[in-house]
């Protein structure tokens, strides 16, 4: 797998003018608060200085096996433990997810999983995801994200007791697109704090935030490193809505389950998008797309991860704790003009497959080299199917 070539500043102008990387802190829970237009406010801390605030959670850490990807897509291996273009190759799987963005692979190490960390490291050893493969996807993810849950979620929001603007909470949030997609289509001043185990993600979400919700109210923005598979029942008091995108299928049964009973404990609603469906439909159908399909879902539930059952679990944690949940599909509907992407999936996806079954190698080899032709060549459509979920939990307030 080849190393990613663009600096932190490159992705950073393409991204929204990020500036580069920041000097790296000391391992333990930050918490940044980055005010718009010179702005001010009293739970603000100095950049990168130690807070008392707590991170997310501080609960027992479950082993599980690595995930490999999430959303049902190539996007959320850790970079870390990738192959170079400089190392060795094998063959069979090894090459089938050749040209992979690093950080877009399967390719990850025993104990990590996407934004959250499986096992003890060092100070010195932070996970690492390619802000290259977010920024290629968010285009996708913000298209595919259902629009009719927009209107329920509103009019809770605007329901909320005591309201003075809205604390928001995004889960794993990477370089920040959950927020920039839905800030500006919510009304009210938005505080947003951004949880993800990885610093570097972190201040790339924290300064391409928006600055003003639907209606011209400011929005501010934190960030605190955190482990979202460590979350208390305390950490989402005060919250007014929890989110995260393609985060479920890497969670498991009793991640998701004290999800549900966190957002039931604060009274807050939750929306959950783009989980894998466990679905993928390729224009001219080829008798291997099953069997690729199959192992890729294997290999979703590695280690207990729920993969294409999260949507279902979920839907039962959030009804167990009274909350009422919908769901609504959410796609990659991917043509030719999202080349790049689609290429990247589908190294991923056949990639992940092969790590699954390698008896598939051989065949998966070739069949990869034409689907990348088809791709090249504009000619191949992919959908692959995701799901959103919202969860009207019940207010503490009363209402």
């Amino acid at each position: 797998m080849r190393k990613t070539t663009a600096t932190p500043a490159d992705v950073a102008r393409r991204v929204g003018g990020i500036p580069a990387q920041p000097v790296r802190k000391e391992a333990g829970s930050v918490v940044e608060s980055l005010i718009p237009d010179g702005g001010s406010a009293a739970h603000a801390v100095t950049p990168g200085a130690q807070s008392a605030a707590r991170p997310v959670g501080s609960g027992p850490v479950t082993q599980a096996a690595a995930s490999g990807t999430g959303a049902g897509s190539v996007p959320h291996a850790v970079a870390a433990g990738a192959q170079s273009a400089e190392e060795p190759q094998g063959s069979g799987a090894d090459d089938a997810v050749l040209g992979v963005i690093a950080g877009a692979g399967p390719v990850s190490r025993t104990g990590e999983r996407p934004t959250v960390r499986l096992r003890d490291v060092g100070p010195d050893e932070q996970p690492r995801y390619a802000p290259e493969w977010l920024e290629l996807r968010e285009p996708a993810d913000a298209a595919a994200r259902s629009m009719e849950l927009l209107d329920p979620l509103r009019i809770r929001l605007a329901n909320l007791p005591g309201r003075g603007g809205l604390a928001i909470h995004d889960l794993g949030c990477g370089t920040g697109s959950m927020g920039r997609w839905l800030a500006p289509r919510l009304d009210g001043a938005q505080h947003w704090i951004l949880h993800d185990r990885d610093p570097y993600l972190l201040h790339f979400a924290a300064v391409a935030s928006p600055r003003a919700a639907a209606d011209g109210s400011r929005v501010t923005v934190e960030t605190r490193r955190g482990d979202v598979a460590r979350l208390t029942p305390d950490a989402l008091l005060g919250a007014s809505l929890v989110t995260a995108s393609a985060l479920l299928d890497v969670l498991t049964r009793e991640e998701v389950e004290t999800l549900a009973a966190a957002c039931a404990g604060a009274g807050c609603p939750a929306l959950l998008t783009l989980s894998v469906a466990g679905r993928v439909e390729l224009s001219a159908p080829d008798p291997l797309d099953d069997e690729i399909a199959a192992a890729f879902n294997d290999h979703q539930r590695r280690g207990g991860l729920l993969g294409p059952d999260s949507v279902t679990v979920a839907c039962e944690a959030f009804a167990a704790h009274g909350a009422t949940v919908k769901v609504h599909p959410s796609p990659w509907r991917l043509g030719p003009e999202n080349v790049g992407l689609t290429a990247q999936w589908l190294r991923g996806w056949v990639g992940a497959a092969v790590e699954e079954r390698p008896e598939l190698a051989e065949r998966a080899e070739a069949y990869l080299a034409a689907r990348l032709a088809a791709c090249a060549a504009g000619e191949l459509h992919v959908t692959v199917h995701h799901s959103d979920l919202l969860a009207l939990a019940r207010p503490t307030g009363g209402l």
